[in-house]
């Protein structure tokens, strides 16, 4: 009851704290607390620092949280949903319904509250694939809502929104359509769109990069991290060598450079369209068909690469995935600002191919890039020169969805099945505490003013050292 008296005073004083945790992965996208709130260590179910712990609807959503509000998005009973929370005693505040014409499929673990929310204390912008784009005031009243779903994309869409002045950044890579786009956070017209034809289903959030004092959105997916200017949307670099699908979210160190790790899908080398075609077009119409082609990679993801969906694949949409394929790496590297064009062999200070995670976003914290891959390894990466530090084995093994969270010298990692392990954020790491939810977790973690919200599949949990 202590605690929660402190809260009260807290939070009761101001609307706008300096440590609010704004969009997916808090302030700036890089997991990390603002602030030098001391925050606490054994935390869980059972732990002595657990202020409150309220029922939710189901979602992936991460907490967001402004003031004296925390923001989710979640599934009830079919029904699509943004809510406010109050950050005091986990109460739901208000509840609003995204209206949809039918629910896209989506991956077995996926949800259709993926999306985070982002917010600045004026608005709240959601995004649900099924549904579109929705904006709302604080107070849960609907200021605009901008139809988009459902995409073409049998697993889901999960690219959050984030929220850049008067600006909404956008990112949906789908098997058809994909694209980048900005709108205006007070009527929601597109202000441009960036369409991104070579891209195919990636999850991946894009981060802003600022750049001898411009704005950058960076993108990360199909074998390419892409950066486009603000303003503009033109593209200002690209980096060949990344991943086929790209689940995790690139990161801006305190030194300003990008930080990208990832893995996903298969990385091979794929016959060039004139030698199948030679060998494989028994119609003679100069185009594959899907009975024409060997069985490979490409015939497996025909589907995803059929652009105009006529049943077949012509030279153009057949060097396209044959590029991504060749393409593909499982990699960590860094990337050094001030590049422009193709800057794969001028700017990648450095790479590391081991133990890279496929969900979990990498950490920049204290000089160090901190990776969580499955199967509970996790990793420290001196972030200056590359080299690995320290790989050790997590209490937990299995998947990790959830990106890993960082404030007071502290690392908050959360595994599929609900296990959390705090490490110590130091170059040899050390495992500090852990705990059991006892559900499954795919949200991160957001800290904000010394206290950390962890969500389930089913609750929210708000933790806060005694005061």
């Amino acid at each position: 009851m202590k605690g929660l008296l402190t809260l009260a005073i807290i939070v009761g004083a101001v609307t706008t704290l300096p440590a609010d945790w704004n969009q997916f992965r808090g302030p700036a996208g890089g997991g990390v607390a603002n602030g030098t709130a001391s925050l606490p260590v054994d935390i869980g179910p059972d732990s002595p620092h657990l202020v409150w712990k309220s029922p939710l609807p189901k979602g992936h959503s991460t907490p967001i949280v402004h003031g004296d509000r925390i923001f989710l998005t979640g599934l009830d009973k079919k029904s699509l949903r943004t809510f406010a929370v109050n950050r005091l005693d986990g109460k739901i505040v208000w509840s609003v319904e995204a209206p949809y014409e039918k629910l896209e499929s989506v991956h077995r673990i996926g949800s259709h509250a993926t999306p985070s929310v982002a917010t600045d204390g004026e608005v709240v912008i959601s995004m649900f694939g099924s549904s579109g784009l929705f904006c709302y005031d604080v107070d849960g009243k609907q200021l605009w809502h901008r139809p988009m779903g459902p995409f073409n994309n049998s697993f889901g869409a999960a690219s959050s929104p984030l929220l850049v002045d008067d600006r909404i950044v956008m990112v949906q890579d789908h098997d058809t359509g994909s694209f980048l786009a900005i709108y205006d956070k007070t009527t929601g017209d597109e202000v441009w769109k960036a369409e991104r034809p070579n891209s195919r289903r990636n999850y991946s959030t894009p981060c802003i990069w600022t750049v001898n004092g411009k704005r950058q959105i960076v993108v990360a997916g199909s074998a390419h991290v892409v950066a486009y200017a603000f303003e503009s949307g033109d593209v200002v670099w690209t980096v060949r060598g990344i991943s086929r699908v790209v689940n995790t979210t690139p990161v801006v160190g305190d030194d300003n450079r990008l930080y990208v790790a990832c893995t996903g899908g298969s990385e091979t080398e794929q016959p060039v369209f004139a030698e199948v075609l030679k060998d494989a077009d028994a119609n003679a119409n100069g185009t594959l068909e899907p009975d024409e082609l060997p069985k490979s990679p490409i015939k497996s993801f025909f589907t995803q690469f059929d652009r105009d969906a006529d049943g077949s694949l012509d030279k153009e949409e057949y060097n396209s995935i044959r590029e991504i394929f060749s393409l593909s790496e499982t990699v960590a590297m860094a990337i050094r600002p001030g590049g422009t064009g193709d800057i794969t062999n001028s700017h990648v200070d450095w790479k590391e191919s081991k133990s890279i995670p496929r969900n979990s976003s990498p950490l920049y914290y204290k000089g160090l890039l901190f990776l969580v891959a499955d199967g509970g390894i996790a990793t420290s990466i001196n972030a200056e020169t590359g080299e690995m530090l320290y790989r050790g084995r997590l209490s937990s093994t299995g998947k990790y969805y959830s990106s890993p969270a960082a404030g007071d010298g502290k690392i908050y990692i959360i595994g599929e099945r609900g296990h959390l392990t705090v490490v110590s954020a130091e170059a040899e790491w050390k495992q500090v505490a852990e705990s059991s939810f006892e559900e499954d977790v795919y949200a991160s973690p957001a800290i904000s003013d010394g206290c950390i919200f962890v969500r389930t599949v089913s609750n929210l949990f708000c933790f806060r050292l005694s005061q």
